[in-house]
Formats: structure tokens, sequence, C-alpha cells
């Protein structure tokens, strides 16, 4: 799908607070409340905008380590790709997860409410699953920069 300038000044603008009514969006955009509603609606038709979402604080949520986890298998085939997919789709600590090309088969970014939470999800969910071989954490010190909004 080709953005013009505007459809990508909108979406910059609504990564930025996803709040704002056609009114401030038309504002914004030098276009009439309609006319940005009309756009921002398409947008969402056409899958560019996938969703509206809440940002948390996990600290606040007693979430107090945040970890990346490498998982290396020792089996690949389908069907330990798809078992091990359901069980990380199981686990709300596990808050996002890909498929890597390197060393690692999958690379999981975890949320912990302490390290032993951290010690018993590698030891007692991850470790314990057929496919698995080896998992390798790396605990984060601090976040330099927020997950940002995607470059329009």
């Amino acid at each position: 799908m080709k953005l013009d300038e505007t459809d990508k000044r909108l979406l910059a603008a609504l990564q930025k607070n996803a709040h704002l009514t056609a009114h401030q969006l038309g504002e914004a955009l030098n276009l009439s409340p309609s006319q940005a509603g009309r756009r921002r609606q398409k947008l969402e038709a056409d899958g560019v905008i996938l969703n509206y979402t809440a940002r948390l604080d996990p600290p606040q949520l007693g979430l107090a380590v945040q970890g990346f986890v490498q998982v290396h298998l020792g089996t690949h085939g389908p069907e330990h790709s798809t078992s091990f997919a359901r069980l990380i789709a199981t686990r709300a600590e596990i808050v996002s997860a890909w498929t890597m090309t390197g060393d690692a088969d999958y690379l999981l970014r975890v949320y912990c409410e302490d390290l032993p939470a951290l010690n018993r999800l590698i030891h007692e969910v991850l470790l314990p699953h057929k496919a698995v071989a080896r998992v390798h954490s790396q605990i984060v010190m601090d976040q330099l920069k927020q997950d940002g909004p995607l470059p329009t």
C-alpha cells in the first residue's frame, strides 16, 4: 500500500497519542475532522493500523526484571516448532517472541517479578520442553530508549 505524506503524518500523530479525536487529527493535518476520520478508518480497514493499546509501567505492576532469552532447539521440525509456539503463547511473562537467523532459534522478551521467577521460567518451563537444547538469558540493566513509534 502506498501512503501519502498526509497518511504518514496521521500515523505519526496516532503513534504518539492514539486518543486523538478526528477534530484534533484534522487540526494537526490541516484537514476537516471528517476527512481525518475517513483517512483513519481507511488505514484501519486496510490493516495499516492494527489496534490501539495502552502502554503500562512494568515496575508499577510488580515486574522488576526485564530480560531477553535466546532459545536453542536440539531438535527441529514442524511438530517441535508448533509445540514450542503453543508453549510460549501460554506464558504471560513472555511478552514477545521472534524466530531468528543465526545461532539461536528464538528470541523471547520477558518480564518477571524477580530473578527467582525468571529462573523458574527458564528451568521449569523452557528447558523441560522436548525440543529445547539450551537457553541463554540476558537481564536488562536499564532501557535507554523506550519502544518507540515505527518510522513512517
